[in-house]
């Protein structure tokens, strides 16, 4: 797939490393093991959304969109990244947050994921546990274009098949280290939740 026809920002830290599990490995009695360290992506600390949002921000830039509109649970690693890069580029970030867990712990609704999310200038919106959120992002955009604003709505997890497109060049950036270091991978896991990332993957 010739992925370069897409619009994509670079802001990633690629690619990121391939490391043997030589302790586990030995551990389990023989399995040769490898992590590709998608925590190393660099933006706020990162994670694998930032492979994600490299093209749904391309995309969002490519339609003139002036503010960011997503969605997460209260403490969303895709959120916190998603605001983090509105920062940098200087867009205007809505942030809804569904209070999933029930939790009244002050530190789970206000420190980690939320106060970074502040930090960064996002303005946020929570919403109680069984919010359709998608219906809510839509509501938001039409407050924002009806003041004259331009939204481009990203949704949870940023699992688009725009989105995706980030892990189908991590597909690429894994077989050419897979090359580089004469390996053979025949098993690779994954954690599954919006599937975007398996998407990308498979698709790669």
């Amino acid at each position: 797939m010739h992925i370069s026809r897409f619009p994509r920002l670079h802001f990633a830290h690629l690619p990121t490393p391939l490391e043997p599990l030589k302790n586990l490995s030995k551990l389990l009695g023989g399995p040769q093991l490898f992590i590709k360290r998608d925590d190393c992506t660099g933006l706020a600390t990162g994670g694998n959304k930032t492979r994600k949002l490299e093209f749904l921000l391309g995309e969002a830039l490519q339609k003139n969109a002036d503010t960011i509109i997503t969605q997460g649970a209260t403490q969303s690693n895709h959120v916190r990244q998603t605001a983090a890069i509105c920062s940098k580029l200087d867009l205007r970030c809505e942030i809804l947050l569904e209070h999933r867990t029930g939790s009244k712990d002050p530190d789970y609704l206000e420190n980690g994921n939320v106060l970074l999310d502040r930090l960064f200038g996002a303005n946020i919106l929570s919403v109680p546990a069984g919010t359709d959120m998608d219906a809510a992002m839509e509501e938001t955009a039409a407050e924002i274009r009806k003041n004259g604003g331009n939204p481009y709505i990203i949704p949870g997890g940023g699992s688009s098949p725009t989105g995706a497109l980030g892990y189908v060049n991590c597909a690429m950036e894994l077989v050419g280290q897979a090359n580089d270091r004469s390996l053979r991978i025949d098993h690779l896991v994954t954690a599954t939740g919006s599937a975007g990332t398996q998407a990308g993957l498979l698709a790669g």
